[in-house]
C-alpha cells in the first residue's frame, strides 16, 4: 500500500468542488462538508481498474483516523477518477462494486473487523460498507447517470460515515436534513428519486450507484470473512513501488 498523497490542488478535484458549490446541487450535507473544509478528495485513474486501490485504501484509513480524532459533523471522503470514458449505468454500477469488493478484501485481509453497528449482508436493511471498522454509505456519480444530482464529468465515489447519520438521528436532525435534500433534488431534477427509501425499509446498497435497480436486483458484493495469508511477494512489490515513503504522505 502507498501512503496517501495530497490532491487538493488537482484540477479535477477543483472541478468536483465547483460542482458541489453550484446553487442547485441538492445535497446540503456535501455543501456543508465543503464549506467547512472537511471534504477530502483523492484523484485516481480508472474506476474500472484496481490500479489505484492501494492508494485509495490507505487514504481512506487516514480519513477515518482524522474523523476519530475530531468527530466534527459533515466530513466526507471522495475519490474522483480521471478516466471519463462513457459508462452505462449498469457498467458504472459493476465498476463501483468491483472497487468496493477490492477495498473490502484489503480491509479484511489486514484484520479489520466489520463495524458491529452495521450489517455485512448487502440484502439487510441495516447494511453499510465497512472499512477500517467504520460503516459507510457510498454515493456514486458519473457522466451517464440518469439523475442530475449523480451526473458529473468523471466517475466519483463519495464515502459518507454511518456514524454521522446516527449522530444526526440522535440529535433529531436527520429527518429535517433528508427532507431538505429531497426537496432540493425534486426542484432541480423535476421528480423525486425513486430509489430513496426511509431508513430500515430497504438495503442502502440499492442506492449506491444511483441506478434505479429492479426489485429482483442482487448485489454482487460479499464481505470476506477469513483474512488471506500474508503475501510476501506483494509486500516486496509495494516496497519497490515506493510504499511507506514519508515523502508521499499528504500535507
Amino acid at each position: 500500500m502507498l501512503l496517501p498523497t495530497d490532491d487538493t490542488g488537482h484540477p479535477l478535484a477543483e472541478r468536483f468542488r465547483h460542482f458541489i458549490r453550484q446553487q442547485p446541487f441538492p445535497c446540503v450535507g456535501a455543501k456543508s462538508a465543503l464549506s467547512r473544509g472537511q471534504l477530502k478528495v483523492l484523484v485516481a485513474r480508472d474506476i474500472a481498474s484496481g490500479q489505484d486501490d492501494d492508494r485509495i485504501y490507505p487514504a481512506l484509513l487516514a480519513f477515518i483516523c482524522r474523523y476519530r480524532a475530531r468527530r466534527d459533523q459533515f466530513q466526507s471522503f471522495a475519490v474522483v477518477f480521471e478516466d471519463a470514458h462513457p459508462l452505462s449505468e449498469e457498467a458504472f454500477e459493476s465498476a463501483l462494486w468491483q472497487r468496493m469488493q477490492s477495498l473490502s478484501d484489503r480491509d479484511s485481509g489486514i484484520g479489520h473487523a466489520q463495524d458491529p453497528r452495521v450489517s455485512a449482508n448487502p440484502d439487510d436493511t441495516h447494511f453499510s460498507m465497512s472499512l477500517g471498522g467504520e460503516g459507510f454509505f457510498i454515493v456514486g456519480l458519473h457522466p451517464g447517470a440518469s439523475r442530475k444530482a449523480r451526473r458529473f464529468d468523471s466517475p466519483v465515489l463519495v464515502f459518507n460515515l454511518h456514524d454521522q447519520f446516527e449522530r444526526l438521528r440522535e440529535e433529531g436532525r436527520y429527518e429535517r436534513l433528508r427532507d431538505s435534500i429531497v426537496e432540493r433534488d425534486v426542484a432541480w431534477a423535476g421528480s423525486a428519486n425513486p430509489m430513496l427509501a426511509q431508513h430500515g425499509e430497504r438495503s442502502a446498497a440499492r442506492q449506491f450507484s444511483g441506478r434505479a435497480v429492479p426489485d429482483d436486483w442482487v448485489c454482487p458484493y460479499r464481505r470476506r470473512k477469513d483474512a488471506p495469508e500474508w503475501d510476501a511477494q506483494q509486500v516486496a512489490a509495494d516496497l519497490r513501488s515506493g510504499a511507506f515513503l514519508a515523502g508521499q504522505m499528504e500535507g
